[in-house]
């Protein structure tokens, strides 16, 4: 933890005889201690210019009164390797880093990162190029993380502009449904048209093999109709039926269901952002308010004393852990948004094949009923075919004459 005691450097007649790097300080108990700037070790014992990096490692540091010694900033030192292990599993608190170490990961940060929209991206121009999730499958789950813009000027979130395909997709299959509707009613209705034209009498008296070959065609006209019948009726079970009740009134609630749970969510994420921003103006108030303090009491413009700036300090350091929470919610949130977009766009996806190989297989359905209606319409012209073959004008003119002859005695010239 954080020592709330201001360390304050100090001129010493014998700096100049410390080896090259070496600064001495007083802790709050007005002990002597020494730092090196660049290697940033620390010793209570003075260094000599024999000394080894060894010996002025925390490794041979001495604590006084029970008390470890603190570094320039006022925290404690410790062993590197203890210190190594613990920024391994612990962050440190932004309140407790120096201005400019902490302007500077504040810079890192912004080079790689951006937010968008209360949402964080890598930079792509600063980071390596992310792995797909489905590399090469063309996957929902990678494609629609960004939020865009509708011709009207709004913000649609990549997840709505998926849902609105799926329900898209519900009005096309009712749409398609209704266009075999009007098919199955303009087969009905031509089937009614051909039966009742085959029933018609005209050149009903028309005689021999040509009256047959008459005859059978207007007979075919009824066969045909019972096809375009036995077609539509085909067409309503086989085609229109599946396409209207594949996904019925509970897949638009089911959609709904996915809208609520995403859109909850990403109002928790964009709340958690709120928060962190909230979090990250009340640290750098209380820094700057510490930095302030500070300077004044080095250049004694101000009556503060150091408990003022231990009291500064601390609350610092809770703002800067503050934010850190703050930051540590956001990100859970972030991840828990991630997880559903990634679970749910995958089964919106699955539904859209589901879709489309429903209606492909409906279709096809529909060109194979067509495709029998032509065979059957050709076998009840077959019969026609035939007769119009055998239509003779010699026999119909022998058969006619034989029913229809009135004498074979030819006239012959009068005689006086």
């Amino acid at each position: 933890q954080p020592v709330v005691s201001c360390c304050m450097p100090t001129e010493e007649i014998e700096n100049g005889s410390l080896p090259v790097g070496w600064k001495s300080y007083r802790s709050p108990e007005g002990r002597k201690y020494y730092v090196n700037t660049s290697t940033k070790e620390t010793t209570w014992e003075r260094p000599s210019t024999s000394s080894t990096t060894s010996k002025a490692t925390g490794s041979h540091q001495h604590s006084v009164n029970g008390r470890p010694p603190l570094g320039a900033s006022g925290h404690v030192l410790e062993h590197p390797d203890v210190s190594l292990r613990k920024t391994n599993i612990i962050k440190q608190s932004p309140g407790s880093t120096s201005p400019a170490r902490r302007q500077n990961k504040e810079k890192e940060i912004k080079e790689t990162k951006i937010t968008i929209n209360c949402v964080t991206f890598p930079v792509s121009m600063s980071t390596p190029e992310q792995q797909l999730l489905k590399p090469s499958e063309w996957s929902y789950c990678d494609y629609f993380w960004a939020d865009k813009r509708d011709p009207q000027g709004a913000t649609v979130s990549g997840f709505e502009v998926l849902l609105q395909k799926q329900l898209k997709g519900k009005q096309m299959q009712k749409e398609m449904a209704e266009f075999i509707r009007e098919r199955i009613k303009i087969e009905e209705e031509y089937a009614k048209n051909l039966s009742k034209l085959s029933m018609f009498p005209m050149a009903a008296q028309e005689e021999g093999t040509l009256g047959e070959a008459w005859a059978q065609l207007k007979k075919s006209l009824a066969d045909e109709a019972e096809v375009h019948l036995k077609f539509s009726s085909k067409l309503q079970s086989e085609v229109e039926k599946p396409l209207l009740t594949f996904r019925g009134d509970n897949f638009k609630k089911d959609m709904k269901k996915y809208d609520h749970h995403i859109a909850d969510l990403r109002k928790q994420l964009v709340s958690r952002y709120a928060a962190v921003e909230k979090a990250r103006k009340a640290l750098a108030d209380r820094q700057k308010d510490l930095e302030v303090k500070t300077q004044q009491l080095e250049i004694k413009l101000s009556n503060k004393t150091e408990e003022d700036i231990k009291k500064a300090r601390r609350k610092s350091t809770q703002a800067g852990d503050d934010l850190m929470r703050c930051v540590d919610l956001y990100n859970q949130a972030q991840s828990k948004w991630f997880e559903e977009m990634v679970t749910t766009s995958l089964e919106l996806e699955r539904l859209e094949v589901e879709r489309v190989e429903m209606i492909q297989q409906h279709l096809r359905q529909y060109t194979t009923l067509r495709h029998e209606t032509d065979m059957f319409n050709q076998s009840t012209l077959e019969p026609v075919d035939q007769l119009l073959q055998s239509v003779d004008p010699a026999k119909d003119r022998e058969l006619w004459v034989k029913e229809h002859k009135t004498g074979d005695l030819r006239p012959v010239d009068m005689d006086i």
